[in-house]
């Protein structure tokens, strides 16, 4: 696959998960915005406003400021800039808000059908914050952050769903990629422990430490693993986004318990 077919389909997932996430939105009363959602310090309002914010910037918006104070929620310079949005957005109508996402989105996705990028590992322009990413980064991590939040909006309101939807899939699988790291960094796993991951919707993959202590993707899934985690997409999207604990009796633990509960509580990778 070439560097542009690939980018033309994060592109495509993207824009499936912005329709998504905003027609998400519509259907929420005004009441239901200010109801907190698993990220401290962000209720459904601020989660809509992060993606406006992001996606405006895309769009070719300029650099946004704001008094922020000291929030306690807050931690990092990404918190930091991120939180510019959701400040510079608290007095926005939801219909604002909405149509600021769907006009900055459809902006950005128009020009990137009218020129689209060719080379993966080439920087964008405009980007975020100034964050250090190609192409490929960029592109690749924006369903993921649309469909994540969109996932956060839901279990806020209580209208579970869009665990079927590419950008479920795409996301399941990219943060799948971080269970070497998470075995052999943060778990801690001797050289020589195997690890397989099923998570419901995907293919099973499975990992090794080696001898550098690094986790390495295996091409073929070990008979008898150290240890086999088995889970839902929705129970794996929960540990592995950091958000809340996977509902009780949906992860399975097979081989070394002790090791797969160490995998299990060091599984976060996104905030």
């Amino acid at each position: 696959m070439s560097d542009q077919e690939l980018l033309a389909g994060y592109v495509d997932v993207w824009w499936q998960a912005i329709n998504d996430f905003t027609g998400l939105l519509e259907e929420i009363p005004a009441e239901e915005w200010s109801t907190p959602t698993d990220l401290a310090g962000w209720d459904v309002r601020a989660v809509a406003s992060h993606i406006a914010h992001l996606e405006s910037i895309l769009a070719g918006s300029p650099e946004e400021t704001a008094e922020l104070g000291e929030p306690d929620h807050v931690t990092g310079l990404m918190g930091m800039y991120t939180e510019i949005g959701v400040v510079n957005r608290r007095d926005a109508s939801p219909d604002a808000i909405i149509n600021e996402i769907r006009s900055a989105a459809t902006a950005r996705h128009t020009a990137l059908l009218a020129d689209p990028p060719t080379d993966a590992s080439a920087k964008p322009s405009p980007i975020f914050g100034g964050v250090p990413w190609d192409w490929r980064t960029l592109l690749r991590n924006r369903p993921l952050d649309v469909w994540m939040h969109e996932q956060d909006v839901r279990r806020a309101v209580g209208r579970p769903g869009g665990m079927d939807s590419a950008a479920a899939k795409h996301t399941a699988d990219y943060l799948a990629e971080s269970l070497g790291y998470v075995l052999a960094k943060r778990a801690g796993a001797e050289p020589g422990t195997t690890a397989v991951l099923e998570v419901e919707g995907s293919p099973a993959i499975a990992y090794a430490v080696n001898d550098a202590h690094r986790g390495e993707r295996l091409a073929e899934l070990p008979a008898d693993p150290t240890v086999r985690l088995r889970m839902p997409r929705e129970s794996f999207i929960r540990l592995a986004g950091g958000r809340c604990d996977a509902e009780p009796g949906t992860v399975e633990v097979e081989g070394d318990e002790e090791l797969g509960q160490r995998v299990l509580d060091a599984m976060a990778t996104t905030p």
